[in-house]
């Protein structure tokens, strides 16, 4: 199997951690100290580390360090979008559309060769 199959699969996961712990608590913890968001953000970024180290370290073997970040940040937007228009009730955008086209430049450009 070709590492960027588990690298992807890993990331995804780790993104979906990682999105919890960066927004959630603007929704849950809105009404706490700043610092009791802080400690479950570090709680939630735990797992996403369980699940990013061995996915950048597996994708490493076969990707630059370049397409790693780029495809990281492709993960990212594709996690973030419905993260925030399902669970935060923001609304959809058409920015959503050209910051992936953004990207999607980025994939060419980082991927060629």
């Amino acid at each position: 199997m070709p590492a960027i199959v588990p690298t992807t699969a890993l990331l995804v996961l780790s993104n979906v951690f990682m999105t919890f712990a960066w927004y959630a608590h603007l929704k849950n913890l809105a009404s706490r100290p700043w610092y009791l968001a802080a400690f479950a953000s570090w709680g939630i970024a735990f797992f996403e580390y369980l699940l990013q180290v061995p996915a950048n370290r597996i994708g490493y073997s076969e990707l630059s360090l370049g397409q790693l970040k780029i495809l990281q940040e492709v993960i990212t937007l594709s996690v973030f979008v419905p993260f925030a228009v399902l669970y935060m009730r923001q609304p959809l955008k058409l920015d959503f559309l050209w910051a992936a086209l953004c990207i999607m430049g980025a994939v060419y450009f980082i991927f060629r060769s």
